[in-house]
């Protein structure tokens, strides 16, 4: 399961922010994980708790926010939104989609005392 090695990356981010802000409880993890990062959404959420256990996010909740993925229809000229990589074009069913978004991972936000 390589969303326990993702969410090990996810504290070490955390806890590298609050040696720089000099905080010490975070309350409030927001993940934002693109439909096309490859990232389960609900294993990390299972792998939460067990990997921030004794850090600063011990306790902590977890938000996730998922991104849809996008991609560029080189057929019609599109943006279009898809759920995997290999979906057609939703708007003239070519399979000649170039992806432009939906592939991220991110901490996007952390509520802290």
């Amino acid at each position: 399961m390589h969303e326990m090695s993702l969410m090990q990356d996810v504290l070490g981010i955390i806890e590298d922010a609050a040696r720089e802000k000099k905080f010490g409880r975070v309350k409030t993890v927001w993940l934002e994980i693109g439909a096309l990062s490859g990232v389960d959404p609900q294993a990390m959420n299972f792998c939460f708790d067990a990997v921030m256990q004794g850090s600063v996010a011990d306790g902590a909740d977890l938000v996730i926010l998922q991104k849809p993925g996008q991609a560029w229809c080189m057929k019609c000229g599109k943006q279009v939104e898809v759920s995997a990589r290999y979906d057609p074009c939703p708007v003239c069913g070519s399979l000649q989609l170039q992806v432009t978004g939906g592939t991220e991972m991110r901490v996007k936000e952390l509520e802290v005392e």
